[in-house]
């Protein structure tokens, strides 16, 4: 943790200022430590990260498979290969602004697992907090922890230890459909942005019915499975994605057994586990999740193509506005 992260902190029970205890540091960065709270509470600064949760099975999935794929998904490991820049280009395709709009502000990655778009972000010179509920933060300092503009929480989006009226830009991507009530998880990041502030999410949609009914079905078993387990059943998309190229049986498949149509096999298995592992996964639509933006006040509403992406402004207006991105 980076002294400076103080500043954004605040107590989750009682919303408070907290106070900085160092124990041990490693250049700018504090190792050990404690963070106090007038209330009494106190957190633990563990192995370079504030601590705000305690871990239990809801979070098992997400730990297993980011120690496994600490890297996968990051551009800077995919330098050389086919899927160079793709956290890049997702990202772009989730906002309607260029990136280079983000130097400089203060952003919040609700959801940041291992680093993937925190990295992006801190690439174009925002100044980036991450903060996820699983030990996939620890493969996020391991990735990007070190850089001056990067700062990492590990927290329980429900109840943010972060101070109101805060973020320039608040990003929460594939991340709010894996919580126990994705609307409620939604309505905790609104409060944070400062007035102006930009927040854009990316929920999977229930629109292909077939997918949604199938995908069920699949889960009920899947989720009860042991993670390795699991994980080594997810290796069979590497031979479906050529299957599923062939005309008819590709249309078929699909709709039978979802598998993720990238090419590249690492992040095939890794996206196939992410399907089929988490305790919760909701789907959602256009018009739900833009309701849920216009009772959060927010107004110039985007509406993107990919799944349900959405994006807004804090702003106080008489009229909330749509466009489509």
């Amino acid at each position: 943790m980076k002294p400076e992260l103080l500043n954004f902190l605040r107590c989750p029970a009682c919303k408070s200022k907290l106070s900085l205890i160092i124990r041990s540091s490693e250049g700018k960065e504090i190792k050990e430590g404690l963070l106090e709270c007038f209330c009494q509470k106190k957190y633990k600064i563990s192995n370079f990260i504030p601590r705000f949760v305690d871990s239990d099975d809801y979070v098992k999935s997400f730990s297993f498979e980011w120690k496994i794929h600490r890297k996968t998904q990051l551009d800077s490991a995919n330098k050389n290969n086919h899927m160079k820049n793709a956290s890049e280009s997702a990202f772009q395709k989730f906002v309607d602004f260029p990136l280079t709009e983000l130097k400089d502000k203060l952003v919040l990655d609700a959801g940041c697992g291992m680093g993937r778009y925190a990295e992006v972000a801190g690439n174009f010179g925002a100044n980036v907090i991450g903060v996820d509920y699983s030990f996939a933060i620890d493969a996020a300092f391991e990735n990007i922890g070190r850089r001056p503009n990067v700062h990492l929480i590990q927290a329980d989006i429900f109840n943010l230890p972060l101070a109101p009226e805060t973020f320039d830009f608040i990003y929460s991507f594939g991340v709010l459909h894996h919580t126990p009530d994705c609307e409620n998880a939604f309505k905790q990041l609104p409060p944070l942005l400062k007035k102006g502030g930009n927040i854009s999410i990316f929920v999977y949609s229930r629109y292909n019915k077939a997918i949604v009914y199938t995908s069920a079905f699949w889960r009920f078993f899947t989720t009860k499975l042991p993670k390795r387990l699991l994980y080594l059943l997810c290796h069979i998309s590497v031979p479906l994605y050529f299957l599923y190229k062939i005309p008819l049986i590709g249309s078929i498949g699909k709709m039978l057994f979802v598998i993720p149509m990238i090419p590249d096999c690492k992040w095939r298995v890794l996206d196939t586990f992410d399907w089929y592992s988490p305790k919760y996964q909701s789907k959602h639509t256009h018009a739900e999740v833009f309701r849920w933006f216009k009772d959060a006040g927010l107004s110039d509403i985007s509406i993107f193509e990919h799944e349900v992406t959405m994006m807004g402004t804090k702003r106080q207006l008489d009229e909330t506005r749509v466009r489509e991105g």
